[in-house]
């Protein structure tokens, strides 16, 4: 099924392939934008005081807990200090909770407390819900094809070997 695009910017310029990655560009800004959106009020919901990218290492450790600190700190590519900071905030507002890993008690595993748990799993059932409404009218075939594509498109830049660079000098901007 082909539908009209829904996007009101000009369209995009260059032909051709040019064209295709130009509002590739575009439409990943837009989701991206609205993303961050979505994520800002479902972040206040878990807990007013939360930041994004705290909001973000809940997300993760609910679907990998428990985990390390090292561990998450590879998985959301940050330092392992800014990682520290990070679960030393979220543990003291009572939404994951520290206990020793049994492999080596030297070292800790991070883990959602029941509260934060019970939080972040009313968020997840809000968000399916504004999925359902949004893709509503969306045959179901469609629905997955947009969930593989962007898997595959996540896997793709998970796996990229080289930062993605520009291919212009911007040192003239």
């Amino acid at each position: 099924m082909t539908e009209a695009p829904v996007s009101t910017a000009p369209a995009p310029a260059g032909t051709g392939k040019d064209q295709a990655y130009n509002a590739l560009e575009h439409e990943l800004g837009v989701l991206l934008r609205r993303a961050r959106a979505l994520s800002a009020g479902m972040m206040r919901e878990v807990h007013p005081d939360l930041d994004p990218a705290a909001y973000g290492l809940l997300v993760g450790l609910r679907e990998c807990a428990p985990a390390r600190p090292s561990d998450l700190a590879d998985y959301f590519k940050v330092g392992k200090a800014t990682m520290s900071r990070q679960l030393k905030v979220l543990e003291g507002l009572g939404l994951i909770e520290r206990r020793p890993d049994p492999d080596d008690r030297r070292a800790h595993l991070f883990d959602l407390t029941p509260e934060g748990r019970c939080r972040m799993d009313a968020v997840s059932a809000a968000r399916q819900e504004s999925f359902h409404q949004l893709l509503g009218a969306w045959p179901e075939e469609d629905v997955r094809v947009l969930a593989t594509m962007l898997a595959r498109f996540n896997r793709l830049v998970e796996t990229a070997t080289k930062p993605l660079r520009s291919r212009t000098d911007t040192s003239s901007c």
